[in-house]
């Protein structure tokens, strides 16, 4: 029998001790087990893999504290450009949407194009149109926005600088903030689930990049990069710098690795994490769950926002490269 389990993920980056606020860490902790729980709730209630995702990463979205939804990052234009992305293992169906800024919750959003459209990816306008004709939650784009995010994308406009995801929210160091240093902070979210029946279920959801170029688009929304589902082998979702984890096909290779090598789960999320994506500069991690309901959650920066729980277990959650879980 499959115990089922949630993992879920909330970014990744390089650790600042010197800027640990212990209440935001606390933040932190308490939402990742919040999250963690909803998920094993769905599941325990005999909600499928897909459903337990969707939920998951509603919930961050809904989460300031994380770069995906409300509390998305800012553009260069100081506007707000959002990606999702989900994928069903049991059928390979996907849905995509990317550089929205007018849906709540762009993963419920990528859930509609997935069960209702013969497409996988809406973009912009037209995934906006889409969206309402499918009766989703519309809402204006500083819905989005934060004081927090619009003096982090001053702080690095004036740097000249552009930062993946959600790099730079962190306070300066005379004021303690986030414990994940400003500069190497990678703020997509997604989770990935199996369920009782052994179905595999990925999703991820991102605001992308502070200061970016309007539609700059990275990993998040792309099958197989950012997020990938199959049952024959591995759920997946990814975080870190998009460029090098599209380039890679990041999600997908660890699939492969384990179709094709007969690899363990964690010995191909380790050979892609650890080994592939620094040759080409890609920070960051994954989390995955096989088809036995083994789970792996790797990263190469020095921390991971991450939690799973399996159902009937407490939740467990993480921060540091230090073993936590």
């Amino acid at each position: 029998m499959i115990k089922p389990v949630i993992v879920i993920h909330g970014g990744a980056g390089a650790l600042t001790r010197s800027a640990m606020d212990k209440e935001l860490e606390n933040n932190y902790r308490q939402s990742l087990k919040a999250i963690v729980s909803a998920g094993q709730a769905v599941l325990a209630n005999g909600g499928s893999a897909l459903d337990a995702v969707s939920e998951a990463v509603r919930q961050l979205e809904e989460n300031p504290l994380f770069n995906a939804g409300h509390g998305a990052v800012f553009t260069h234009e100081q506007t707000h450009e959002l990606d999702a992305c989900i994928m069903d293992g049991a059928t390979l169906n996907s849905g995509a949407v990317c550089a929205v800024n007018h849906i709540r919750n762009p993963i419920l959003a990528a859930r509609k194009v997935l069960e209702n459209s013969e497409h996988v990816l809406f973009t912009g306008k037209g995934a906006e149109a889409f969206a309402k004709a499918q009766h989703m939650e519309m809402v204006e784009p500083d819905f989005f926005s934060t004081a927090t995010r619009l003096a982090q994308l001053k702080r690095v406009s004036q740097s000249a600088q552009v930062m993946l995801d959600h790099d730079g929210q962190a306070l300066s160091a005379e004021k303690p903030g986030d414990p994940l240093d400003p500069d190497k902070k990678y703020g997509t979210v997604g989770a990935v689930a199996i369920d009782a029946n052994g179905n595999l279920a990925a999703a991820t959801s991102t605001g992308g990049m502070t200061n970016k170029m309007v539609g700059r688009v990275g990993d998040s929304p792309i099958i197989g990069a950012g997020c990938y589902a199959n049952n024959a082998t591995v759920a997946i979702s990814s975080t870190g710098t998009g460029e090098a984890f599209m380039k890679a096909v990041a999600a997908y290779d660890v699939s492969a690795l384990m179709a094709y090598t007969g690899a363990s789960l964690n010995d191909a999320m380790n050979k892609v994490v650890m080994e592939k994506l620094p040759k080409i500069a890609g920070s960051g991690g994954m989390i995955g769950v096989d088809a036995k309901g083994n789970i792996a959650l790797i990263f190469n920066s020095e921390g991971m926002y991450r939690g799973f729980g399996y159902v009937g277990d407490e939740p467990r959650v993480g921060i540091y490269r230090e073993s936590e879980l």
